[in-house]
């Protein structure tokens, strides 16, 4: 944890992201409550869901970085990709179709969270290119 700054953004960016999450229009409240999303119907439980997704992520990008170089740095490429991937296809759910019409908060929401992970992801790749290790 050699940069403070990083984990506080990623904080403020979880918070963020959870009420935007839990703060969805009225369409997005109906959808909310038709399709079931029980993991953001209210702030805590929203916190609780964004948490452990970047949670995860942190611990997966920390136990690839643990192996050697050339391993982490490939693993860390392929999260990379997969999750740019993860992040593309929600942009594009996200701005067509019934989702078009749950509110820019609940939208932004939904794609901040991918785009975290591809943060969190894109920082160990980082770290195997240029060989930090904390």
């Amino acid at each position: 944890m050699r940069t403070p700054f990083f984990y506080i953004l990623l904080f403020v960016l979880v918070v963020l992201d959870a009420w935007l999450l839990a703060h969805p229009n009225l369409i997005g409240q109906a959808g909310v409550f038709f399709f079931n999303y029980e993991a953001i119907e209210t702030f805590p439980k929203a916190i609780g869901t964004v948490s452990l997704v970047v949670g995860v992520t942190i611990l997966i990008s920390w136990l690839a970085g643990r192996l050697s170089q050339a391993v982490s740095l490939a693993i860390s490429v392929a999260l990379l990709a997969g999750s740019i991937y993860y992040l593309l296809q929600s942009f594009s759910q996200y701005n067509t179709g019934i989702y078009k019409l749950t509110g820019a908060g609940f939208r932004a929401g939904a794609i901040l969270l991918p785009g975290l992970v591809v943060l969190v992801v894109g920082k160990s790749t980082w770290e195997a290119i240029s060989n930090k290790r904390s």
